[in-house]
C-alpha cells in the first residue's frame, strides 16, 4: 500500500511503483508527504504547512523555525526579517546601515537615519551639535556644557572664538554688557541683580559720564543745568524752579527798597554777582568779607566775589548772632552766681561761745544782727534771759549767769 498523507499528497493511493513516494503538495515533502518543504512551517493549529516568506535581502536562509521566524542577518530584525533592529537604518538589498550618532543615541530613523533621543546635551541629524543654551568645550571629549548666560540677562546662547578658551554670550539684552551678560552696560545699575535704567531726568551728560549713574546705588553722577540731589530732581543751593517748573534758575536776592547794590565783574565772567552794600559794610568786616567770599585774583584780571547765595549768608550770620547771644547769658551768669556766694559768706549768722569760772558770754561775728534771739542756744527749762541780754543758767547745783 502506498500509504501516503492524506493532508501532503495529492492521493493516499497514489505512489510510485518502485520507490513508494508519494505525489505531494506545494509545501511538503517526504517519502509520504508527511513534512513541510524547505521554506515552510508547520502551523500549530491545523498542522499544515504554511510558506515562511522570509525577506531575501534580510534572512540568512528562506527556512524558519516552527514559529515561522526567520533567520535574520546582522541589524535586521522582524518574523520576517524585513525591519531594521536598533541602531540600523535604510533596509536595502543586502542589509541595514548603522545609525551614525557618535554614540550619543542608539535609535535612529529607519527610513531616513537621524538620531533619536540624543544624549550629553547634543542634538542633530548625527548628534553632532550641541543642543540650544550649551556649548562644546576644548577638552578632547567634546563634551556639551550649559552656557554661562542668563536668560534674563542674554538669549542664553552662547560660542567658544577662535583663540579662545572661554565661551561669551552670543546677544547680550538691553542693559547688559560683558562676556557673559553679566554686567550693567552704561546708564544702568544693579538693583537686586537686575539690571535698571539710571533716572537723571535728562540732567546728566552721557559723554562727560558714560556711566551717567553709580552701577550700585543708581546715584546720578555730574548732575547738570544747576540741580542735584540722588537723581538730579532738584535745584542747586541759590536756585529755584522756573515757572514752567523745567529749568533750575538763579534765585533773586529780595532786599529793602533802599538797599543798594554793587556788582563786580571780571574779564571773561559769564554771570555778575551783586550783595547789598548797607549789609556787608554794617555786618562783617573786610577780613571777614574776604573769608565768606573767596577772591581770585591773576596778573590781567580783577578781583570778584564768589557766588555765595543768600541762604548761606543768613545761616553764617545767625550763627554769629546766637555765639554772642550764648557768651552774653553766661557771663551774666557767672557774675550773678559770684555776687550770691559773696552776700551769702557775709550775712551767715556766726557765734561764739566762751566759758569762764562763773559766766557764758556770747559774742556775734557780724554786727548786723546785735539784737539776735539767743534763747535757744541752750534748751532748759531753768534757763532765763535777762532784759539786758544776759543768759542766767540754773542747774541743781550751781548756777551761771551770762
Amino acid at each position: 500500500l502506498c500509504n501516503c498523507s492524506a493532508v501532503g499528497s495529492l492521493s493516499t493511493a497514489e505512489c510510485d511503483g518502485a520507490t513508494g513516494q508519494c505525489r505531494c503538495l506545494e509545501g511538503y515533502a517526504g517519502l509520504r508527504c508527511e513534512s513541510c518543504a524547505q521554506g515552510f512551517y508547520p502551523e500549530r493549529s491545523s498542522r499544515r504547512c504554511r510558506p515562511c516568506g522570509c525577506s531575501p535581502p534580510g534572512s540568512g536562509s528562506p527556512q524558519c523555525d516552527d514559529s515561522g521566524k526567520c533567520q535574520c542577518k546582522v541589524g535586521v530584525t522582524g518574523l520576517k526579517c524585513d525591519q531594521c533592529s536598533d541602531g540600523y537604518y535604510r533596509f536595502n538589498e543586502s542589509t541595514c546601515e548603522p545609525c551614525q550618532c557618535n554614540n550619543r543615541s542608539k535609535t535612529c530613523n529607519s527610513s531616513t537615519g537621524a538620531c533619536l533621543h540624543c544624549q550629553e546635551n547634543t542634538e542633530g541629524d548625527h548628534c553632532q551639535l550641541c543642543k540650544e543654551g550649551f556649548y562644546r568645550s576644548t577638552h578632547p571629549a567634546h563634551a556639551c556644557h550649559r552656557c554661562p548666560c542668563s536668560t534674563v540677562a542674554s538669549t542664553g546662547t552662547c560660542r567658544i572664538y577662535p583663540g579662545e578658551t572661554a565661551p561669551r554670550c552670543d546677544k547680550c539684552r538691553t542693559g547688559y554688557t560683558g562676556p557673559n551678560c553679566n554686567q550693567c552696560d552704561d546708564g544702568y545699575y544693579n538693583s537686586d541683580s537686575i539690571c535698571v535704567r539710571c533716572k537723571c531726568n535728562g540732567n546728566v551728560d552721557p559723554a562727560r559720564s558714560p556711566s551717567v549713574c553709580d552701577p550700585d546705588s543708581g546715584e546720578c553722577i555730574g548732575c547738570l543745568y544747576h540741580t542735584a540731589g540722588f537723581h538730579c530732581e532738584e535745584c542747586e543751593d541759590g536756585y529755584v524752579r522756573d515757572p514752567e517748573g523745567t529749568n533750575c534758575t538763579k534765585k533773586e536776592a529780595t532786599l529793602g527798597p533802599e538797599t543798594r547794590e554793587f556788582t563786580t565783574s571780571a574779564p571773561n565772567a559769564s554771570k555778575a554777582t551783586s550783595f547789598s552794600t548797607a549789609v556787608i559794610n554794617s555786618t562783617l568786616s573786610p577780613t571777614t568779607i574776604q573769608t565768606v567770599f573767596p577772591i581770585s585774583s591773576s596778573d590781567n584780571s580783577t578781583s570778584a566775589f564768589a557766588d555765595v547765595s543768600w541762604t548761606q549768608f543768613n545761616i553764617i550770620i545767625l550763627t554769629v548772632i546766637i555765639i554772642v547771644v550764648v557768651l552774653l547769658m553766661g557771663f551774666v551768669g557767672a557774675v550773678y552766681m559770684y555776687r550770691e556766694y559773696q552776700n551769702r559768706k557775709l550775712n551767715a549768722p556766726f557765734w561764739t561761745i566762751e566759758l569762764k569760772e562763773d559766766n557764758i558770754s556770747f559774742s556775734s561775728y557780724h554786727d548786723s544782727i546785735p539784737n539776735a534771739d539767743v534763747s535757744g542756744l541752750l534748751e532748759d527749762d531753768g534757763n532765763e534771759v535777762a532784759p539786758n541780754g544776759q543768759l542766767t543758767l540754773t542747774t541743781p547745783m550751781h548756777n551761771y549767769k551770762a
